[in-house]
């Protein structure tokens, strides 16, 4: 939905920024703006398992890399 503002008759360039600003905030454009400025989609339930089951194998990877290393030798 635009907002629309005509300019009347004898009206400086200042008021009729004035009033479209003012227009603008009542309509409650900027505000939904700003609520779809940071939104993020929901991932989708297979993106979901391919992620989990890479984060499962990373652990085990780490863990058997942790087994075969070897033990720090104290001075």
């Amino acid at each position: 939905m635009p907002v629309q503002v005509t300019k009347k008759e004898r009206e400086t360039s200042q008021n009729l920024a004035h009033r479209f600003t003012k227009t603008v905030r009542q309509s409650g454009v900027i505000l939904q703006i700003r609520k779809g400025q940071f939104f993020k989609r929901t991932k989708s339930e297979l993106v979901k398992k391919r992620s989990a089951l890479r984060k499962v194998q990373r652990r085990a990877e780490k863990a058997i890399e942790e087994k075969m290393a070897k033990p720090k030798q104290s001075r």
